[in-house]
C-alpha cells in the first residue's frame, strides 16, 4: 500500500529526517520519504493510518493538515507589534523610566507564547535523542532571555539584551513566513494541472442532456462537448468533429483536429465544433490524473544529493551546539570578555549555523524543474532521474516509433509502362494522373482491409481527394494480398511483389515495403501489373533536427534496430547518425546497450575508447520490448506515444513523442542539477563565512554580528535558495 500524508509543524530538513527515522521503526512500513518543502510524507507498507498518525503526533507534528499561511501572517503581525517598541527602547529611547522592566514585559510573551513552538520542538528532539533547528533557537533565545532576567533581578552584573531574544524570534518568524510563501510558488505546476481538470460534464441520457459533476461519470457514458468547453475525461469520439487545444496537458501549442474514432484527453479544451465521445478512462485512470500523480511522486522522491543534505543536517546541529559553547567559553574564560558579550557571540553562532538552506537546496530546485517539465510535456521521475541525466555522453535511439512514426506511409507510386492506365476511359474523365489512378484503384480495394499498409494507401488516396470506388467480392489471399472487383474495371489485386526494378530496389534499400497493383484479364484470367506502390515507416518531423542538435551538444547518437544493416544505414544516413546496431531482436536490445557501454564507440581505436564512467548511456524507446533496455541504460527515456509498460519503465517520459524533447529533457535535467549544485555551494559558503563572523573573529575590525541579525541572515539564506530555484521557470529548454 502506498499513501501520502500531509504533515504540518516541520521547521527544517532535520524535522523531516526525524519523522522518517521514527516512522521506519514501525515494522510494517517498508519505505518512508518525508519532504520538508512540500510538507508531505510518501509512505509504503501495510501499517494502519491510525498507527502512522500516532507515531507522527507523538513527535509533536500534526497529520492531515496543510500549513496555514494566514495564521502565520497574523502571528507575525502580533510579534512585530511587540518587537517594535522593544527595538526602540533598546536602541534609541534608552532613558525612558522603567525601560528595562517595560522591555522585560514585552519580551516575555514573545519568548514563551510565540516561542513556544521552539521549546516544543526542542523537547521532542530531546525525547527522540535528536537535535534540530528548534534546539538551536530554544537554547539561544533562552540564554539571552534568562541572562537578562538575572541582570534585571541583580542576581549577577552585566547588560540586559532582551532585544536579542525578541528580535531573533521575530526575524525567524518573518524568514519562515517568507520562505513558505516562496515555497508555494515552487509547487505551482501541480496547482495548474489540477486547475485544468474539468468540474462538470454534459452527458446524454436518451434525448436529454444532463449536466453532472465529473466525479459521478461512469465508463461508457456518452458526453457532449460544445465549443469552448473542457473535455471531462478520456475517451473516443463517436459523433461529430472539432479542433481541440491540448496545450495544457501535452505542451503542444497547435490545436489538434479530431474526428470520429479520435481519442480525446480530459482537461483539454474544445475550440471549434461540437462532438459526442464515449468515456473510457475516469477518475485516477485519466491521462491528466496520471500526469499529476507522476509529478507528485517526482517531487516527493529524494535525490541522492538530498539524502546527503539530510545526513549532514542531522550531525551538523549537535556540532554547532558544541561549537557555540566553545566560542562562549573562549570569549569569557580565555579572552576575558564580559559574560553577556561572550554569550552574545555563542548565540550568534547557534543561530547563523542553522542548516535550513542546506535542506532546501535540492527539493526546491527539483520541484521547480519537474513542474516546468510537466508543463512542456516532459515528465521526470524525481531527483534521482534528474541526477542520472547529468553526464550522459551517448544516446541510443530505438528506430521504430521513436525516430520514425511507427506507422507506414506511402512514399512512392510508379505506374508501369507495360500497361497504360490512361486506357481506362471511365477513370480518365476525372483528369487524374496515372499515379493517382493507380493509387485510387489500390485504395478502393484496400479500404476493406485492416492491414497497416492498407490503411497507409487509403489515407494517401483520401489525402489527395480521390473518391474511392465501390468493391464487390472482396477477398484476402493469405500471405499474398487482397483482391476485389470494381464495376466497369474488373478485379484488382494488391499484394507483395517478387519483381525487381530500379524503383523497387531503391525503396527496398531504404527500408520500404513495395507492393504491386494488378488487373485480372477477363479472357486469360491472368493478372497484369498496373504499377507499384512503396510504403515505409517515415521519419518523425523533428527527428533529423534532434540528432543535429544533440551532436552540437557533443552527444554521441546511436540507432538500434531490427532492420538489416543496409536498410538501417540508409535511414541513419538520412538522420546523420554514424553508429548503427542493426539486426537486433527485441530481447537483444539490453545486451546491445551493455556491449556499447563496455566497448565504447565502435569507431574509436581501443586506446582512445572512453572509460565506463565516461560512457553514461541514455536509451530512448517506446514499446513493450523496449522495457528491458530502458532499465539497463543509465537513463531510460520513454516516448509517451508508446505503450504503458515503456512509460512506466522510463526515468523520463516524453508525452508528445517529439525527438527534440530528448534534448530538452537533457537540458532541463542539466539546468536543474546546476541549480542544486549552486544552492549547495551557496548554503556551505554562507555557513563557512557566517560562523567565523558570528564567533567574533573579526570583532577587532569592528565587524560584529548580533544574534538577531544572525537570525535575519539565516532567513535570507533560505529565501535566496528558494528564489534561485524559481529562476528555473525562465529557462528556455531549446537554448540551454
Amino acid at each position: 500500500m502506498k499513501t501520502k500524508i500531509n504533515i504540518s509543524g516541520m521547521h527544517c530538513a532535520s524535522c523531516a529526517s526525524n519523522i522518517e527515522k521514527n516512522l521506519l521503526k514501525l515494522p510494517k512500513l517498508k519505505k518512508v520519504s518525508v519532504n520538508f518543502s512540500t510538507g508531505e510524507a510518501a509512505i509504503e507498507g501495510t501499517e494502519t493510518f491510525a498507527e502512522i498518525k500516532k507515531q507522527i503526533e507523538k513527535l509533536g507534528y500534526k497529520v492531515g493538515e496543510k500549513e496555514n499561511l494566514e495564521n502565520e501572517k497574523k502571528l507575525l503581525f502580533i510579534t512585530g507589534l511587540l518587537a517594535l517598541p522593544i527595538f526602540l527602547f533598546s536602541m534609541i529611547f534608552k532613558n525612558v523610566l522603567y525601560r528595562e522592566w517595560l522591555v522585560f514585559l514585552l519580551t516575555t510573551p514573545i519568548q514563551f507564547i510565540v516561542g513556544a513552538r521552539f521549546y516544543k520542538g526542542a523537547w521532542i528532539g530531546i525525547k527522540s535523542k535528536f537535535a534540530n533547528m528548534d534546539s538551536l533557537v530554544a537554547i539561544g533565545t533562552s540564554a539571552a532571555y534568562f541572562f537578562s532576567v538575572g541582570v534585571l533581578l541583580k542576581i549577577f552584573s552585566g547588560e540586559i539584551f532582551f532585544e536579542t531574544s525578541a528580535l531573533l524570534i521575530f526575524f525567524l518568524l518573518l524568514g519562515k513566513y517568507l520562505e513558505k510563501r516562496t515555497l508555494q510558488k515552487t509547487n505551482e505546476a501541480i496547482k495548474k494541472l489540477m486547475e485544468v481538470e474539468a468540474k462538470e460534464a454534459l452527458i446524454l441520457r436518451g434525448q436529454d442532456e444532463v449536466k453532472i459533476p465529473v466525479e459521478e461519470l461512469k465508463e461508457g457514458d456518452l458526453i457532449m462537448v460544445k465549443p469552448g468547453e473542457k473535455v471531462a475525461v478520456d475517451g473516443t469520439i463517436i459523433r461529430g468533429e472539432s479542433t481541440v487545444d491540448e496545450s495544457m496537458v501535452t505542451g503542444e501549442s497547435i490545436p489538434v483536429e479530431k474526428t470520429v474514432g479520435g481519442k480525446v484527453i480530459g482537461g483539454t479544451i474544445n475550440t471549434f465544433g461540437s462532438f459526442v465521445f464515449r468515456a473510457e478512462k475516469i477518475g485516477k485512470e485519466t491521462f491528466l490524473s496520471q500526469i499529476i500523480e507522476f509529478v507528485q511522486k517526482a517531487q516527493s522522491a529524494k535525490a541522492p544529493t538530498q539524502k546527503l543534505a539530510d545526513k549532514i543536517s542531522s550531525i551538523f546541529v549537535p556540532i554547532i551546539i558544541m561549537l557555540s559553547l566553545l566560542v562562549t567559553g573562549i570569549w569569557f574564560f580565555i579572552i576575558g570578555a564580559p559574560f553577556f558579550q561572550a554569550l552574545s557571540f555563542g548565540i550568534a553562532v547557534l543561530v547563523v549555523s542553522c542548516p535550513c538552506a542546506l535542506g532546501l537546496a535540492t527539493p526546491t530546485a527539483i520541484m521547480v524543474g519537474t513542474g516546468l517539465g510537466a508543463g512542456k510535456g516532459i515528465l521526470i521521475k524525481g531527483g534521482e532521474a534528474l541526477q542520472k541525466a547529468v553526464g550522459i555522453k551517448t544516446i541510443i535511439f530505438d528506430k521504430t516509433g521513436t525516430l520514425t512514426k511507427g506507422e507506414p506511409e506511402v512514399v512512392g507510386v510508379m505506374p508501369t509502362t507495360e500497361f497504360l492506365i490512361s486506357n481506362f476511359k471511365f477513370l480518365n474523365k476525372s483528369q487524374l494522373s496515372n499515379s493517382q489512378i493507380l493509387l485510387l484503384l489500390a485504395a478502393s480495394v484496400e479500404q476493406k482491409s485492416e492491414h497497416p499498409l492498407a490503411r497507409a494507401i487509403v489515407e494517401k488516396a483520401k489525402g489527395e481527394g480521390l473518391a474511392l470506388g465501390e468493391i464487390e467480392g472482396f477477398k484476402a489471399i493469405g500471405g499474398i494480398g487482397v483482391a476485389g472487383k470494381i464495376r466497369e474495371i474488373g478485379e484488382i489485386g494488391v499484394g507483395k511483389t517478387d519483381k525487381s526494378n530500379d524503383f523497387i530496389e531503391n525503396w527496398r534499400d531504404k527500408g520500404a515495403t513495395v507492393i504491386e497493383v494488378k488487373l485480372k484479364d477477363k479472357k486469360s484470367k491472368e493478372y497484369q501489373i498496373l504499377g507499384f506502390i512503396a510504403a515505409a515507416d517515415i521519419l518523425k518531423e523533428n527527428a533529423k533536427s534532434a540528432i543535429e542538435k544533440l551532436k552540437e551538444r557533443g552527444l554521441k547518437t546511436v540507432m538500434i534496430t531490427g532492420d538489416d544493416r543496409t536498410t538501417a544505414m540508409s535511414i541513419a544516413k538520412d538522420l546523420g547518425i554514424q553508429e548503427v546496431v542493426a539486426g537486433v531482436l527485441p530481447e537483444g536490445k539490453a545486451r546491445a546497450i551493455e556491449e556499447l557501454r563496455n566497448k565504447g564507440s565502435a569507431f574509436a581505436p581501443p586506446n582512445r575508447r572512453a572509460s565506463a564512467r565516461q560512457r553514461k548511456i541514455a536509451f530512448v524507446g517506446d514499446g513493450i520490448n523496449d522495457a528491458p533496455a530502458l532499465t539497463t541504460a543509465d537513463l531510460g527515456i520513454a516516448m509517451g506515444s508508446g505503450t504503458d509498460v515503456a512509460r512506466e519503465t522510463g526515468d523520463i517520459v516524453l508525452i508528445k513523442g517529439d525527438p527534440l524533447d530528448v534534448l530538452r529533457a537533457i537540458n532541463l535535467a542539466q539546468a536543474t542539477f546546476n541549480k542544486v549544485k549552486f544552492n549547495f555551494l551557496w548554503a556551505f559558503i554562507y555557513n563557512l563565512l557566517g560562523i567565523p563572523v558570528a564567533a567574533g573573529l573579526f570583532s577587532g575590525l569592528g565587524i560584529v554580528l548580533k544574534p538577531e541579525y544572525a537570525g535575519l541572515m539565516m532567513a535570507f539564506s533560505s529565501i535566496s535558495v528558494v528564489a534561485n530555484s524559481l529562476l528555473l521557470k525562465k529557462l528556455d529548454l531549446d537554448k540551454v
